[in-house]
């Protein structure tokens, strides 16, 4: 009987234990239910944020909307001032047959240009955060002569102007036999880029040491401890600089006009500017429809890292 009696003893602590902490739980909402009077955000503080950020969002969803406006209509009514600003039922027909004409224009590319595109900006993506977290972690944990100057070089880079080094880049590239292909737009993101190594850097500091060693402990090595330890932790961070660096690549239009010398080759933003040029007076109406087909990748990723950053923060935040 001493054991059974011992046992009801043991759950009855356990009970009691749950229900204290039960208590201690339900008192812990009511407090942050009830806050302090004096810890609330005045309305007028509130408000007056709530406007900027609607102001802000204005500036830049109102050249959005009027370029999905104007891709849905005719090129008169795109400058008919009296036109207005939100598509209509009516203009469904319109938008089919404007993107089916930029789509199926013979003397452009779309498809290609698309294809194009989304290949140089991949392995563009790729290429820098895979090199920009390796320098970063070699920057934050590993101990070597002349660290410090070398970071600090690195930074330096941030100030030279990215126009001044396309001459020097183009005369290397022809050398190298590079001119005419894609490798002049995603073999650089390879070296990594000063900002990318500054941020994942300085996120590689906050990640505590008590994890490398936990990892080392366990037999990993020090690529382990960096592919299973670092970079998951620092998810969020590698989202930013893959997005950043994505959304650089797919715009940039200064690259391919200068390294690509084939139609077939050019890229999304090198053929809109050259479907304008083709056409001799621009048709508003199927140039923003060209200008759409451009931008709404770009929308759609950014959506996506926009939901992986905040599961991250969320993730990171249930962590601590």
């Amino acid at each position: 009987m001493k054991p059974e009696h011992d046992n009801c003893r043991a759950s009855d602590r356990g009970a009691t234990d749950r229900n204290a902490t039960d208590r201690r739980e339900a008192r812990s909402v009511r407090n942050s239910t009830h806050q302090h009077p004096h810890a609330r955000t005045p309305i007028g503080g509130t408000l007056a944020l709530t406007a900027l950020l609607w102001i802000t969002a204005a500036a830049y969803l109102v050249p959005l909307l009027v370029m999905l406006t104007g891709s849905m209509r005719t090129a008169d009514a795109v400058l008919d001032p009296a036109a207005p600003v939100l598509p209509r039922a009516g203009d469904l027909a319109q938008a089919v047959e404007n993107y089916r004409a930029v789509w199926t224009d013979t003397s452009t590319d779309f498809p290609t240009y698309l294809r194009n595109s989304v290949l140089v900006a991949l392995l563009s993506t790729v290429g820098m955060t895979l090199s920009s977290a390796c320098a970063a972690y070699a920057f934050a944990r590993m101990r070597f002569l002349g660290r410090s100057g070398l970071f600090v070089l690195v930074l330096a880079t941030l100030m030279i102007p990215s126009t001044v080094i396309i001459a020097p880049q183009f005369v290397l590239f022809k050398h190298m036999g590079w001119i005419g292909t894609f490798r002049p737009l995603w073999v650089p993101a390879f070296c990594g880029g000063a900002f990318s190594i500054f941020l994942l850097r300085q996120v590689f500091l906050t990640i505590p040491r008590e994890l490398d060693e936990a990892a080392a402990i366990d037999g990993c090595s020090t690529f382990g401890v960096f592919w299973r330890v670092i970079l998951p932790v620092a998810r969020p961070a590698l989202v930013v600089v893959a997005l950043l660096q994505f959304i650089g690549s797919w715009n940039d239009f200064v690259g391919p006009l200068i390294f690509i010398n084939q139609p077939h080759m050019y890229t999304l933003s090198l053929g809109v500017y050259m479907f304008q040029s083709q056409h001799g007076q621009t048709p508003w109406n199927l140039s923003m429809a060209a200008s759409v087909i451009a931008v709404a990748p770009v929308l759609l990723v950014f959506l996506l890292a926009q939901k992986a950053i905040i599961d991250g923060v969320a993730t990171q935040g249930l962590k601590e």
